[in-house]
């Protein structure tokens, strides 16, 4: 019989022959009336059952009697000739244990149907028996008062039953040798993923709804073979559309089935449930408003059922009109950019950030990136790998450079670079991010504490603050905190339970997760190292693009990830700056199969020689840290048919060697992928076998060029001189050049010129100058509410603060507000107003390139009243979970070393004049703000060499190694006390 093909993602049929995938559509539940013709099948059904069950072995006996003999042969009895009564007996033998077996169907399938649940046995070797007995039961069925939601339909005679222990799956194309069974486990698998995923989501937007007619009902078939059922199918086949699956969810949630369960965001559908449909919804399968063509039991529950329609529907417009009173905290979780209606907040999803961006903007961008407004992980580990990279330029250029030549400025971004990095600060959650990581890595070390290894995990769900891990299979209790979720493949951990997690030296278990999008109100992380096969991108060549580079990008810079390769085949080369130790770039795909075929003998002879069955369990015990480390291929050109082949035999076994491969193609028909999606034009992912619909994490072509150039404008190989020399702001350090008001930052906070604001806000108000004193630039709006308000804020009550501001800071002599918006919309202050550090800096300029360097006595003076600005750490007194955004700031790292070089160069000022005294006073005041500054303890040393007492320098020794403790000192500084005290590790052993 012919199969019918199963609409793909795109509307083409997917297969119609015996190569195709096997057709997921499900014969729906019939109720209607029993028929003239039902009774007939139900009829002859019972006659063949009759004979076969009881005819066939009463046959026997009669006319054939016991086939076997009576006694023990002797071994005579196998040189004896074969006559026809021995013929017959071994065929009888033949037909009593063909009997025995269809017998034995013919149970398993009874009991099956008449529980409703769960899936029938797999009698070993019976394929058509089993099916023939499975299509006899439900005819005689269909008599039955619950028959229609017991059976499947007759049309489906003559279809395979291969498989039918397993849970939902697409049949894998025909490929040869090892590829065709792992394409089945991959289908296999990815089918358990599909029937999981839409309900980890959180909840749904509400579609708009046509309801005319009567109420009408569907009652959840149980499983049929390698079939269940899901909201998707069922609104595909009575509503006309997938997507649409959202309606029946929002009609039936929180319900009371006829088992005493609920459809939540937690739960599966299971069979004998049933749905409230839309008004709209067609069919025959469906009833409406149950009439006297169900059975009694049924009718009845789906009565019960109906009476509690009008108290969901009540809780659902509470659960409204809480979302819409909920001010500034409606919609700040959870959401992309494209999203139109989010969904209410969500205590600590990583999508806050995100959320929190689409809603302070109202309905503009200001000119910020949507893209990275809505990738929250993303952006955040962007951000961290900047300020990384703009700390190592920071260093290598203190550490290299002579004099005052070097700078402590990295280059200020302008144009599309100035708003990706606004963006990044807008949509980043790295307290996302941290929980994650401590989360994962907490994991680990509960399963190594209790010698059990790391589960298969495919994909993590980030929902409502709480994070699912969705297991490839069950894998037993999960290690506390965690907790089982909606069935034994859920793995699930609270927002608080995450957050009493501490660091731990446990290796990364899942470094291959990767955020794909959001459904809803739930982000997704696919674990590309752990899917058996191939997983195939079809769509625009642009869309597929943004998608790569996304992925890329996150796989690089995330911090749940320790080690791993990425390799960039046939696109990419110039993504390798945002972390060129993470990044391979190949040229083609001959390339790819000669470092990928090395690569994959090498994995499993180390996997052998380990004596593991898995990377996973490389993850836990002894050897967490030496090995295991993913590679995820992104192939972004499709191969050739010949080479899609090639790299699917290649990618059979790539699940549990910790290698993933992502593909590119124009079409949804690349040969051997396990997992198929389709990226579409308007930014959705797809993959209806998975039952995905995506709201995708993209990085376009313009903000890629843009993150790149930051990375590239921070890099130290880049330029030899470093950071520039100026800073971004000088102020008249005269006397004429007295500001208006101004606020020490360098230290205690403190501000000068301007009464203390009343009330709450004063904190607020406080914060908001400090950030735009620290970024003379100018700051763009979204970019300060979302540092003063990290889970979301209305744009009302933000620009309420900004109009507080400009009124506290007041106004110039000449009318102008000290508080400005420059052209592009960014928040700028005026000279006027100054900070401690804007003189210190201006002060070491002046002193280093400016007047002091043709006077002695100015430069003196200069460093010396720049050294006695510095009263501590940056905003010593800062309240505790205020001033959050400091972390994505570099000015920890540029204050300790401006106020090292200010000591160094006061320090050569008074060596110059063999004042070593005076030296080791600036070195000494210097080393309060930079202990750690290696420069200014080697200069301490060669002050107090000049001092000519050896005891001093002695002492001065052994109290360097004391703080060295076990990780020694520093060769430059042991380099140096050879030279100074030759024998200072005899005292400091001597000492020790």
């Amino acid at each position: 019989m012919a199969r019918r093909g199963t609409p793909s993602s795109t509307g083409r049929p997917t297969g119609t022959g015996p190569s195709g995938p096997r057709n997921r559509t499900p014969q729906p539940v019939r109720l209607r009336r029993r028929t003239f013709g039902d009774v007939v099948k139900a009829f002859l059904a019972f006659v063949v059952l009759l004979v076969l069950v009881v005819g066939v072995p009463g046959a026997l006996a009669v006319t054939v009697g016991w086939p076997l003999p009576r006694s023990a042969p002797s071994m005579d009895w196998l040189s004896q000739p074969i006559d026809v009564q021995t013929f017959l007996n071994a065929l009888t033998v033949v037909v009593w244990l063909a009997w025995a077996q269809f017998t034995a169907c013919v149970l398993v399938e009874v009991k099956a149907a008449v529980s409703g649940v769960g899936l029938p046995g797999r009698v070993p070797g019976a394929g058509p028996s089993q099916l023939l007995a499975r299509q006899l039961v439900a005819a005689l069925l269909l008599v039955g008062a619950t028959a229609a939601s017991l059976t499947p339909g007759l049309s489906q005679l003559g279809h395979s039953l291969e498989g039918n222990q397993k849970g939902t799956v697409a049949t894998a194309q025909a490929t040869p040798g090892i590829l065709a069974q792992q394409q089945e486990q991959a289908k296999n698998t990815a089918a358990a993923l599909a029937e999981q995923a839409s309900h980890v989501s959180a909840q749904a937007e509400q579609g708009s709804t046509a309801t005319h007619g009567a109420t009408k009902y569907y009652r959840i078939q149980p499983p049929e073979g390698r079939h269940h059922d899901s909201l998707w199918e069922i609104a595909q086949r009575h509503l006309g559309d997938g997507r649409r699956y959202k309606e029946i969810y929002e009609l039936n949630k929180d319900r009371v089935q006829p088992d005493g369960s609920r459809l939540s965001e937690a739960s599966l559908i299971r069979p004998s449930w049933i749905m409230e449909m839309p008004g709209d919804a067609h069919g025959g399968e469906l009833v409406e408003n149950p009439d006297a063509h169900v059975s009694p039991e049924v009718r009845q529950q789906i009565g019960d059922y109906a009476r509690t329609g009008d108290h969901a529907q009540q809780q659902h417009q509470h659960q409204e009109h809480r979302e819409q009173g909920g001010g500034q905290h409606a919609g700040e979780e959870g959401a992309t950019a494209r999203i139109t209606a989010p969904g209410p907040r969500q205590s600590g999803d990583t999508g806050a950030p995100a959320a929190h961006a689409q809603e302070s903007s109202g309905h503009s961008s200001f000119g910020l990136p949507e893209a990275l407004l809505g990738a929250p992980l993303l952006a955040a580990g962007l951000l961290a790998a900047l300020g990384r990279r703009r700390r190592q330029a920071l260093w290598q250029s203190a550490l290299g450079a002579v004099g005052g030549r070097r700078g402590m400025e990295p280059p200020i971004p302008t144009g599309d670079a100035q708003d990706v990095q606004d963006a990044l600060l807008v949509g980043a959650d790295p307290d996302g991010v941290r929980l994650l990581d401590r989360s994962l890595r907490g994991l680990a070390a509960a399963l190594t504490a209790e010698s059990r290894s790391l589960p298969v995990v495919y994909a993590a769900w980030l929902s409502h603050g709480d994070l699912h891990l969705q297991l490839a299979q069950p894998a037993g209790k999960p290690p506390a905190p965690w907790q089982l979720g909606q069935d034994q493949t859920f793995w699930t951990l609270s927002r608080a339970d995450a957050e009493r997690y501490e660091d731990t030296d446990a290796a990364a278990p899942y470094p291959g997760l990767v955020s794909l999008g959001t459904m809803d109100d739930s982000r997704l992380l696919l674990n590309l190292e752990a899917v058996p096969g191939i997983v195939s991108l079809s769509g625009r060549e642009a869309d597929r693009a943004a998608v790569f580079a996304s992925v890329a990008a996150e796989l690089a810079t995330n911090g749940w990830s320790d080690r791993m390769t990425i390799t960039l085949v046939g696109f990419g080369a110039e993504l390798t700056p945002l972390a060129p130790s993470r990044l391979r770039h190949l040229d083609d795909v001959e390339a790819l199969f000669e470092t990928m075929e090395a690569e994959t003998r090498q994995r499993r002879g180390a996997l052998g020689a380990a004596d593991h069955h898995s990377v996973l369990t490389g993850r836990t015990g002894p050897a967490q840290h030496t090995r295991w480390a993913p590679n995820l291929v992104l192939l972004a050109g499709r191969p050739s048919d010949q080479d899609a082949l090639r790299l699917a035999e290649l990618a059979a076994d790539a699940g549990r060697l910790g290698i993933g491969y992502l593909v590119g193609t124009e079409s949804g028909d690349l040969p051997g992928a396990a997992w198929a999606m389709e990226i579409t034009p308007d930014g959705r992912l797809l993959a209806p076998l998975l039952g995905l619909e995506l709201q995708a994490q993209l990085l376009p072509a313009v903000q890629q060029r843009a993150v790149v150039e930051l990375f590239v404008e921070a890099d130290p190989e880049r330029d030899p001189d470093g950071p520039t020399t100026t800073p971004p702001f000088l102020v008249d350090i005269s006397e004429q050049g007295r500001p208006a008001v101004y606020a020490r930052l360098v230290g205690p906070y403190e501000i000068i010129g301007l009464d203390t604001p009343d009330g709450e806000r004063s904190a607020l108000l406080h914060e908001a100058l400090a950030l735009l004193l620290l970024h003379r630039e100018g700051v763009h709006p979204r970019v300060l509410s979302s540092a003063l308000w990290p889970r979301g804020v209305t744009e009302d009550v933000r620009d309420a603060l900004l109009e507080r501001l400009r009124g506290w800071l007041g106004t110039d002599p000449d009318g102008s507000p000290r508080l400005r918006a420059d052209a592009a919309g960014r928040l700028t202050l005026a000279k006027s107003v100054v900070s401690d550090l804007d003189v210190l800096r201006s002060l070491y300029h002046e002193a280093t390139q400016g007047k002091g360097v043709d006077s002695r006595a100015v430069r003196g003076r200069l460093l010396t009243d720049a050294l006695v600005l510095v009263r501590g750490p940056l905003l010593a007194d800062r309240a505790e979970g205020r001033y959050r955004w400091l972390t994505h700031e570099i000015i920890d790292a540029q204050l300790p070393l401006l106020v090292a070089d200010i000591g160094l160069a006061l320090s050569a000022f008074h060596l110059e004049k063999d004042r070593a005294e005076k030296a080791i006073e600036a070195l000494g005041a210097a080393l309060k703000t930079a202990p750690a500054d290696e420069r200014l303890w080697n200069e301490l040393l060669r002050a107090t060499h000049a001092t000519g007492d050896p005891e001093r320098l002695r002492a001065l020794a052994v109290d360097l190694v004391a703080r060295s403790g076990a990780r020694g000192l520093p060769p430059r500084t042991e380099a140096l006390l050879d030279e100074l005290l030759p024998a200072w590790r005899d005292g400091a052993a001597a000492t020790g």
